[in-house]
């Protein structure tokens, strides 16, 4: 069925009423529910997996509904369960503290002040609502995969869609720049981190024998598709991303079993010839631009001299203004006109970190502390199997941030998935 909605979405006014409905019938069915089964994680991981492809495909009334309508199913859950839960004041601090840095706004008089505050912490204020819902909330293994399934969903349609908007392979012309044309014309940054969420969500349920499709030949070569439809868009970080995530959650995985050098050993070699095979074929198709790419050099085989295309700069000039307004920072939205007027550089942060310090001044620094230590003292203090999930989910909120800011919904919704405790024992959630 996702198979087939990625060519219904072709035709924008179909995808605008699907992700219309997707949002009405979430609401409905948590309310309904009482959200007795943890509906509105199953409801926001869906719209989750289905942001970008929802954005590229023109599907959307305004362009944050996706952020806003996760926070709705959230909150929504929150307030009409009947359990108890333990909300954590971290993060209602953690909320709080965001909110000081909109009496700090210094934007130009003709830019809006709402648009600015909206794109800015739309993502951060997702994040505490995720945490707030998530932390200490037992989930057992069984329903953790299903999350995961869930998200996996829209990224399969995805792949469709990206095959019907690419057009041949052949009549692209590939440099060592990221790829707008083979990622179907919209962001090579969002749409590779997306892919590289299925790519991790695959080689979850890979390495513990579980399934997405019936046959495990179809899940391989989707897993392959995947990968390779993440390499083809010349965007690193999100590959990158996915790659460490797997490398973390494989290490403690292997740790976890009975047969751990066996299971290394069998690992690393499936991974190594898999992975040289489908490289050796990625870089053919880009005629040697992706090897390139990734090794920092130019279409001439020359190294280039920045590795981060531009990025370094862009963090430099955060800094800069945190350290011109340490205390409070310069207010939220500010860090794009502060860079266009101190550097003529006009763009967008892309580092989550450096726009908490430069926008926030010292409450970043303590928002940084609250994010970082709660999520570690929960890995530490659970079993090496659900290390292997959690840190894996951290790590893809940290590494994310650090290369396409908060602009998607994904980051803070993994954020939260950090702060779980992990359940292997199912009789023990039924008795209760």
């Amino acid at each position: 069925m996702h198979l087939a909605l990625g060519i219904f979405l072709l035709f924008g006014s179909v995808s605008k009423i699907y992700s219309t409905l997707i949002v009405a019938f979430g609401v409905l069915f948590i309310v309904s529910s009482k959200n007795k089964n943890n509906q509105a994680v199953l409801w926001s991981a869906y719209m989750v997996g289905g942001e970008v492809l929802f954005r590229m495909s023109g599907g959307m009334f305004f362009y944050e509904l996706p952020k806003y309508s996760v926070l709705l199913f959230l909150a929504v859950g929150l307030y009409v369960e009947d359990r108890r839960h333990h909300v954590s004041v971290s993060y209602l601090i953690y909320i709080l503290l965001l909110l000081i840095g909109i009496s700090f706004v210094d934007i130009p008089f003709n830019e809006s002040i709402r648009k600015a505050i909206a794109f800015n912490l739309s993502g951060p204020v997702l994040l505490g609502v995720s945490a707030i819902y998530f932390y200490k909330r037992r989930i057992s293994i069984n329903f953790l995969l299903d999350i995961l399934f869930f998200m996996v969903l829209p990224i399969i349609s995805m792949l469709c869609y990206l095959y019907f908007k690419t057009p041949n392979f052949e009549e692209i012309v590939f440099n060592t720049n990221a790829s707008f044309v083979a990622s179907g014309g919209y962001g090579p940054n969002q749409v590779a981190t997306i892919l590289g969420v299925g790519v991790f969500v695959f080689a979850v349920h890979l390495l513990l024998k579980k399934r997405i499709f019936w046959l495990l030949m179809v899940d391989l070569l989707i897993f392959s598709y995947i990968i390779f439809r993440g390499l083809i868009t010349m965007s690193r970080g999100g590959m990158i991303t996915s790659l460490i995530a797997i490398a973390v959650f494989s290490g403690f995985y292997i740790i976890s079993t009975k047969d751990r050098i066996k299971n290394l050993v069998k690992y690393i070699g499936l991974i190594s010839l898999f992975g040289v095979a489908l490289w050796a074929y990625t870089s053919n198709v880009t005629g040697g631009m992706l090897t390139n790419r990734y090794t920092n050099k130019n279409a001439v085989g020359v190294t280039k001299k920045d590795v981060t295309t531009g990025r370094v700069e862009l963090f430099k000039s955060e800094l800069d203004a945190f350290f011109e307004h340490p205390f409070f920072g310069i207010g939220v939205g500010g860090s794009k006109f502060y860079r266009l007027e101190e550097y003529s550089i006009e763009a967008a942060s892309h580092n989550e970190l450096s726009r908490l310090l430069g926008e926030h001044g010292m409450i970043g620094i303590i928002i940084l502390v609250i994010l970082i230590v709660i999520p570690i003292k929960n890995i530490l203090s659970q079993s090496f199997l659900a290390r292997s999930f959690l840190s894996a989910f951290l790590i893809f909120w940290f590494l994310t941030i650090n290369h396409s800011a908060m602009r998607i919904a994904f980051p803070g919704f993994i954020y939260g998935l950090s702060l779980i405790i992990i359940n292997f024992n199912e009789e023990n959630i039924i008795h209760r």
